[in-house]
């Protein structure tokens, strides 16, 4: 188990510009954005970085449309069209997820709501070579328990949330610095999520946040959060807890950008009826994705970030669930 401190990745923050993380080739994935040799059997080209975009993609009425081909699609970065290198529609590629659930106190009446779906949905859409880890935030981000398969330990994780509760009381492990009066650090736990424990990870990634998305003491700023996401290659998708609690508007937002610049979705939730349905929407997305790989023609290793877009063609009416863009490597 890889137990990281928090502390140290937000105060290494405040010192320097966040650094890109290299992820590291790794066996129980086949597919990653960071020199990759394609599932195709091509030779990886020499110092050229595999882009990867893992995407899902429904039709007009919101069904997923499950029986594209590598000719439905095309990839632009920033602005030029790319080459489809490889493709390919598997389903059981593994996934690595972070369960990052709102304990401040305006999450109080839904809680045990969260508790129960969030069990369920693991033991729904984790399979063989999947992992994920539980990190619960109000006035400190904790990290209950670290990357493992095992569904016993996640679920005992998440029955241990517990309202404004202090690391040292509920087993986890101790994240930011409280702050004085106290507040909701959602953009610290987002970063730290991002950037200490899923930077490294391979293959497909995706943070499941449970929230009203109001933070209201975080150290850090909601782009350096998005921008963590983005260069762990990690997809944000939003349970937006709404009408629990009164809010000063600030959620929707806030949520939205976090999705929509990672290539997730927010899915709005109103009482414990929607938050299973939404549960449901997030297992199904996430075992529907169609993986496209292309080798950029900017082959400048110059740390900028590009701009992807994915558009299918003949099908005006599709819309495409991918991320939006990526960090490009270093020299």
């Amino acid at each position: 188990m890889r137990m990281t401190s928090y502390a140290a990745g937000i105060l290494t923050l405040a010192l320097a510009a966040t650094v890109a993380a290299s992820a590291v080739g790794d066996a129980r994935a086949q597919s990653q954005s960071q020199q990759q040799t394609p599932q195709s059997g091509q030779t990886l080209k020499s110092q050229v970085t595999v882009v990867n975009v893992f995407a899902t993609v429904r039709d007009r009425h919101h069904a997923i449309i499950s029986d594209l081909n590598e000719k439905d699609f095309k990839i632009l970065e920033d602005g030029q069209e790319q080459k489809v290198a490889f493709f390919s529609k598997e389903r059981n590629l593994p996934i690595t997820m972070g369960i990052l659930i709102d304990t401040s106190g305006s999450m109080d009446r839904i809680l045990n709501a969260e508790q129960e779906t969030a069990s369920r949905f693991l033991q729904r859409v984790m399979r063989k070579n999947d992992e994920a880890m539980v990190i619960s935030f109000d006035l400190d981000v904790n990290l209950l328990a670290d990357f493992t398969a095992d569904t016993s330990i996640l679920e005992r994780a998440i029955r241990r949330t517990v309202i404004n509760a202090p690391a040292a009381g509920i087993g986890g492990t101790v994240g930011t610095i409280p702050q004085q009066g106290g507040g909701t650090n959602l953009y610290d736990a987002v970063y730290l999520a991002a950037h200490d424990e899923l930077a490294t990870e391979a293959g497909r990634k995706a943070i499941i946040l449970l929230s009203d998305c109001e933070d209201t003491g975080s150290r850090l700023r909601i782009q350096e959060a998005i921008e963590a996401a983005q260069r762990a290659d990690t997809v944000i998708h939003v349970l937006l807890l709404r009408d629990f609690m009164a809010t000063s508007g600030a959620g929707p937002p806030v949520a939205s950008k976090m999705a929509g610049e990672t290539g997730g979705r927010v899915i709005d939730v109103h009482n414990e009826k929607t938050l299973e349905k939404a549960f449901d929407e997030i297992a199904e997305e996430l075992s529907s994705q169609y993986v496209l790989g292309y080798y950029p023609t900017n082959e400048k290793r110059d740390g900028t970030f590009r701009k992807i877009q994915v558009e299918i063609v003949l099908h005006p009416d599709a819309k495409v669930t991918a991320r939006k863009g990526y960090y490009a490597p270093r020299k």
